[in-house]
This record gives structure tokens, sequence and C-alpha cells, in this order.
């Protein structure tokens, strides 16, 4: 029987039956509540109850749900075509497409058909609860319910409160996550909500890495895959939401979050979004697919042939310049693949000297333009003239560094980044005037290491670091404007994202300090305001605080 109040939602209803909310009517129907749901078409509502089905029947496939509980489950869901069927429910949730019209066009009629004390839902990602909810003559009872896909296995629901809508039925949202299984993130109605927000500005940044041509595809997504401990790289989880949706969502928060360049649709995604290549649902995207939803990828002859690694110059004896944890922990890494290690301090040209014969020389000094300047043009004194000299930076420019040494060609970048982790990738940087040869040493070694080799060319950040840092960074404007918690920010993307670890969590990791010193690099080299390091960020740096501590105050 259906509650008499948002209190006690027995009986909940679902309009559009896509994967999304297939998705989501499993969800309700696995926490013993009755579903109604809802398609305009017969053909519609076949095609989603064929979804249900198949996602159950995989459930039961990987032992996580028993055939009996499977049978119950779809028991409670009644299928139905038109509206109507929805007069008795308790809460409905709409699942339909991003487009603002259709939403409101289907609120009215939800009003006009639903009981009076029903609570009115939408899944929107990104659209304006606000605008939703003035189309209906019930605005305090309209809140928004953002579950993340797969909605059965994401614990994420960010519940969106608009100015109207009343406490009352935020508690009962809020009470209905908890049954669901689910963490109820409340926040106010702005674009993007806090998962989208700040996930999307990513996506975009990485799309305009390879429409730049700074790095291709494979090495964009293996560079976060590996360097960030992330489940996807970008391009691929794009590929996977749908490059249309995704297209969307960044024009939406464009337009409704201050016209933020870092949500300005990159145009590539607009060309792709037209010709089709929408990703997986279309069978290609920014990867090809063996057919439309499909997740095997095959090869579409888009991937550039690694460079060969012919013309490697042989590397049996490295040197190390450095001292402290940085410089032992790299000689411990090239005396565990074999190679001869020497590990010198960076001192003067005498202590240099022992390096005269070495084939690869790899700094680790603090990131200081003159002292690094200084090192290499010592090193060029004392090196052999084919010897590779690479610097470890990951906040100056290699070139400056490349130009001290009076053989640029030679010079490249080896930088480990590590954020939250020990990454088994190397960002090998490629300056403007470094040969062939020394691209191809480098890649050569990275292989003897047992890392993954990621060739990108000189600017700030280089990949990993200028899509890290400046995600982090929205983050911390996100708490500056008490938008959401540190809590509530890093749930959101580590149970709506499937992240290792949320925002906060890797800013005290790898120190506020840090973070500040590559957002201001990432900054002096664009002049993008989106890029200017956040007040907060700056303010704690300066107090010493780590931003765990400081929420605990």
């Amino acid at each position: 029987m259906a509650g008499e109040t948002s209190g006690t939602i027995g009986t909940v209803g679902v309009v559009g039956l896509g994967t999304m909310g297939a998705g989501i009517a499993e969800v309700f129907a696995r926490s013993g509540l009755q579903v109604v749901a809802v398609e305009i078409t017969a053909e519609a509502l076949d095609h989603g109850r064929a979804t249900l089905a198949r996602s159950t029947d995989r459930a039961v496939a990987r032992g996580r749900l028993s055939s009996a509980d499977r049978d119950a489950l779809l028991d409670r869901v009644t299928f139905a075509v038109g509206l109507p069927a929805l007069a008795e429910v308790d809460l409905v949730i709409e699942a339909v497409p991003e487009r603002l019209d259709l939403k409101r066009r289907l609120f009215a009629d939800l009003d006009r058909i639903c009981r009076p004390t029903a609570i009115l839902a939408s899944n929107t990602s990104s659209l304006s609860v606000t605008e939703i909810a003035v189309a209906t003559g019930r605005p305090d009872r309209v809140v928004g319910m953002h579950f993340f896909n797969p909605a059965p296995v994401m614990k994420l629901v960010e519940v969106i409160r608009t100015v109207t809508t009343s406490a009352e039925v935020v508690g009962a949202v809020q009470a209905l996550c908890a049954r669901l299984g689910k963490v109820g993130v409340t926040v106010a109605d702005r674009a993007g909500f806090v998962a989208n927000a700040l996930l999307f500005g990513y996506l975009n940044q990485a799309v305009a890495m390879v429409e730049s041509g700074y790095a291709d595809r494979e090495e964009i997504d293996t560079a976060m895959r590996l360097g960030c401990g992330l489940p996807m790289g970008p391009l691929a989880l794009l590929d996977l939401i749908g490059l249309d949706t995704a297209y969307e969502i960044l024009d939406t928060m464009y337009r409704r979050g201050g016209r933020d360049r870092r949500h300005a649709p990159v145009p590539l995604l607009r060309q792709m979004v037209t010709a089709g290549l929408l990703g997986r649902k279309s069978g290609q995207g920014f990867y090809r697919y063996e057919r439309p939803g499909s997740a095997t990828v095959v090869p579409d002859g888009q991937t550039p042939a690694a460079e060969p690694l012919d013309g490697a110059r042989p590397v049996r004896r490295v040197g190390v310049v450095g001292s402290g944890d940085a410089a032992t922990g790299l000689g411990e890494l090239f005396g565990q693949a074999g190679y001869d290690v020497l590990v010198v301090s960076p001192g003067g040209t005498g202590e240099l000297a022992e390096l005269a014969d070495v084939d690869l020389v790899v700094e680790a000094v603090a990131d200081d333009l003159a002292a690094k300047r200084a090192l290499f043009a010592g090193l060029a004194e004392v090196c052999k003239p084919e010897a590779l000299l690479a610097t470890t930076t990951g906040t100056l420019p290699v070139i400056d560094v490349a130009m001290a040494a009076r053989r640029p060609a030679e010079v490249v970048g080896l930088h480990l980044p590590d954020p939250t982790r020990a990454g088994a990738v190397v960002e090998i940087v490629r300056t403007v005037r470094t040969s062939a040869e020394a691209v191809a040493t480098a890649r050569s070694v990275c292989a003897g290491l047992g890392r993954t080799a990621v060739v990108c060319g000189d600017r700030a950040g280089f990949v990993v670091r200028a899509l890290l840092f400046p995600y982090l960074n929205d983050a911390v404007r996100m708490l500056e404007a008490s938008y959401a918690t540190v809590d509530d920010i890093d749930h959101a993307m580590t149970l709506g994202c499937g992240y290792p670890a949320g925002p906060f969590e890797v800013l005290d990791a790898v120190s506020p300090e840090l973070a500040l010193r590559v957002q201001r690099s990432l900054y002096r080299e664009s002049r993008e305001p989106g890029l200017a390091p956040a007040p907060l960020l700056e303010q704690l740096v300066t107090a010493g605080r780590r931003f765990r501590e400081a929420a605990a105050d």
C-alpha cells in the first residue's frame, strides 16, 4: 500500500528505462520496494525490461544474487506504458534524456497525475533542479537524486535540495538512500553538483591534450591509470559515459556555472559528436569497439606506432646525483634492475668527476632552477659526450635545464609521478631540442626498469600533474565556497566515480605545498583564470596546515 507521507516510502516509480533508469529500478527492487517502471512506448518498455533482466542474470552468474532473490526482485517490478500508472506511488524518479524542456514537461505531467504527497525526483546530472521544480505546483516536494552508473554498484547518491525543497522531503530521501545501502550527500542546486563539477573539467582537459597533439589517447589514459591508480583513463571513461552526454553536461555546466573555460567543451568533442562518434554506444569514440555497446576495444589504425628503440644507446652504468631519500630511492630502483649504479652528492665538480664514464645521469635535487642549471653545466664538463642526462623535475621547464648543459639534444625529463602511490609509469619529457636517439634510450631504460614510458612534450605539469592538480584545485574552490564538506567531496569522488582516494586525501598525501607549486606553474604558463591557485590553498600552505586537520577544527 502506498505510504501516507514522504516519510514512509513503500512504492516508487521510475520513468525512463535506459541503462540508468533500469539500474535505478533494480536498486529500488533489491531493497524490497515495490517499483512501477514506466516507458512511453511498448518497444521502449520491452527494451528496459530486457536490460533489467540481463543485469540481474549477470548478478546471478557472478554469485552476487541467488536465483530465488532475482525472481523475487523481478516480481516487485511492475512494467507499464504511460504516466497514469504512477498515480499512487510515494516517490517517482525520472531518468530521461538531459533536456530541460523535456524534463519540465514531464514534471508538469507528473504533478497532475501523482498524489499531492508524492515526492518528485530528478536523476539529472547537470540541469537545474530548481528550473524543473517550478514547472510543478509542488516545488517543495521536488528534489534531485543523482545516481551514478552503474546504479546497482556505485554507492553514492547526490541529493540536491533547491531553495524551495522542504526539509521533510530531504530527510525522507536521505532515509531512502540509507535503506538502499547508498551514501547520500546533500548539496545545493549548483551546476554539476559535486562529482560532475570536478570530473568533467578533468575529462575536458584530457580531450584538449589529444586535440593539441600533446599526447595520444593511450599515453594519456595509461599515465592516469598507472600514475594515479585510477580505474580508467579519461578518454576511455568518456567513451563509457557517451561523448554526446559528456558534451551536454559540459555545455550546461559552462552556461550555468559562471562560464568557466574548464567546462567549455573542447571543439574536438563537438566534432566527434556531430560525426556520430559517441563512444561505446555507437561502437566508436576515442577508441573503436567490437560492436555498438561492447566494451571490447579493437585496433583502428589511430594508435601511432611506438617510437623505435633501434637508435637507443646501451646503458650499463647509471649515475644518480642527489642526497636524501629521493636519490637513495632512485639508486635502489636502478640497482634492482641490474644497472651498475653510482650515487654522488651534488656538492661540486670534484664529486661530479666520478661520473665521467657513466652512460646515464639522473639528477634528484630540489626543484630550484638556478641549482639545476648549475648542476647540468657541471655535468656537461665531466660526462662523456654521448651520455644521456636526465632531470626528474616535476615543476620546472626541462628546456631551461637542457640549455644550461650546452648539449640539449642529450637531455630529457624522467619524471616518476607519485601522487598517492608508487606509480608504474615514467613520463619521458622531450624538449624541442631533444634528439630521437635520446628519447629511444630513455624508453629503453624505462623498459629495463619494468616501467611504462609515456612520452610527452615540455609543458607545465606534463601529463599526470597537468590533469590531476587542476582537479584538486577545483575541489579546494568548492570547499572554499562552502558548497560541500571535505568528507562529502571525497565521498563523491570515491563512491561516485570509483577513485581510489578523494581529492583532499590526495592533497594531504602529496602536500598542499606541492599542489600550490604545480598549480602556480600551470597558471604561469597558461594564464587561464580557471587554473589560478585557489586562495584557500595558498592560505593553508601559509599556515602550514593540512585539509583534514583544518576541517577537524
